[in-house]
């Protein structure tokens, strides 16, 4: 019989770590998601993180998020081959149930330095991705997901994601993390209802489900209305559990909900209290659901036939490198949002498939402050 599992994102935070350790204690964690590659900040990982991580390893309950791997970059780099070489080594030493990536493309030089963002939806785009894909896969030798943006530049965009997600995993029998607050920012900052937008992302392909909380941004460029921004630093809002209470039945080959927090938002005593708040409230969504779900047999979301993409060379598209690089030093080096505006029409990108000229004028200001957050590194 099928079972959701109550999960959460547990990484070598402090914060993170107190605020989940009532949970732990009273063994209701079901899983745990780690983000495997941001251990570069740690010269040493304690011997009790490896401990917890491998005693969700052998129970199969140890799932795999990645964060730089920087899936849509034109072109390929040592980088993404280190991060490939380290997922398989990681591989060999945790069994990992799973393994995912963020959909789009880091901004930046430094590989632990940037923003993920969209990127057009083309065929060459499409190829590119489904090469990575291919590689991830080969590298860990478990089902590989992705996960739906937060940022959309255009209405337009958010319509497509869905569909274009589902072609990027078909060639790996890949799945995708529906991210919920993810919806939430897309639903709120275009103003588009549920019901229109979950129909157009394939629910069958739906292993994991996140939830989290975020922030407000005030914008001068639609001074009405404020951004909804995936900041993962606040708790879970009243909207995103109604959101997850009504996907618990749309998708029907759902393994995991992981509830998400950065650790900078569980500084105080009373953002720890309501962290566990939080998981206790999904948790009981989720048992209820359980309850109710008739014995079926689990989808493995491996891929159909072996592929060989370590032994040919990596896709790439210098064409769109070259534009992606243009992208990501207007929106560093710009000095404000005005210069970055007649920079970006001035350049390559005007009447391309980035169709720049469909941007929400609110959601390209949105971009340019999300660039210059991270250009300072991930937090």
């Amino acid at each position: 019989m099928s079972k959701i599992h109550s999960s959460i994102a547990c990484n070598l935070d402090a914060n993170m770590l107190l605020a989940s350790l009532p949970l732990f204690a009273s063994e209701k964690v079901q899983a745990i998601e780690w983000s495997f590659d941001t251990l570069y900040k740690h010269r040493h990982i304690p011997d009790w993180f490896v401990e917890l991580l491998q005693a969700y390893s052998a129970e199969n309950r140890l799932i795999g998020h990645g964060v730089y791997f920087s899936l849509f970059s034109g072109k390929w780099s040592p980088d993404q081959q280190a991060w490939l070489d380290h997922l398989s080594r990681l591989s060999t030493n945790f069994n990992f149930d799973h393994i995912t990536e963020h959909f789009g493309f880091m901004t930046g030089e430094d590989f632990h330095r940037g923003a993920p963002l969209s990127l057009p939806f083309t065929t060459k785009t499409l190829l590119l991705g489904q090469d990575r894909l291919k590689r991830m896969q080969e590298a860990c030798g478990c089902p590989v997901g992705l996960e739906n943006l937060a940022f959309a530049y255009s209405l337009e965009e958010v319509e497509q994601h869905g569909a274009f997600l589902e072609a990027l995993v078909e060639p790996v029998n890949g799945f995708i993390i529906l991210d919920l607050h993810n919806l939430y920012c897309q639903l709120h900052n275009f103003d588009v209802s549920f019901d229109d937008i979950i129909k157009r992302y394939p629910l069958d392909r739906v292993r994991e489900i996140h939830i989290s909380g975020g922030s407000w941004e005030p914008s001068r460029q639609k001074p009405e209305k404020s951004i909804r921004r995936d900041t993962h630093d606040d708790a879970v809002p009243e909207a995103v559990f109604e959101l997850l209470e009504q996907s618990l039945m749309l998708c029907p080959n759902l393994k995991y909900v992981v509830l998400e927090q950065l650790g900078i938002g569980l500084a105080s005593e009373d953002s720890k209290q309501q962290f566990q708040a939080d998981f206790y409230r999904m948790e009981r969504l989720v048992e209820a659901y359980n309850l109710s779900l008739a014995p079926q047999s689990a989808i493995s979301f491996l891929p159909v036939q072996a592929f060989e993409s370590s032994s040919r060379p990596a896709v790439e598209d210098m064409q769109l490198y070259q534009e992606q690089q243009v992208l990501s030093r207007l929106l560093e080096d710009s000095t404000d949002l005005e210069s970055f505006q007649a920079g970006l029409n001035n350049s390559i990108l005007a009447h391309s498939d980035w169709r720049i000229e469909t941007w929400a004028p609110e959601m390209l200001e949105t971009a340019y402050q999300i660039a210059q957050k991270w250009k300072k590194g991930f937090a």
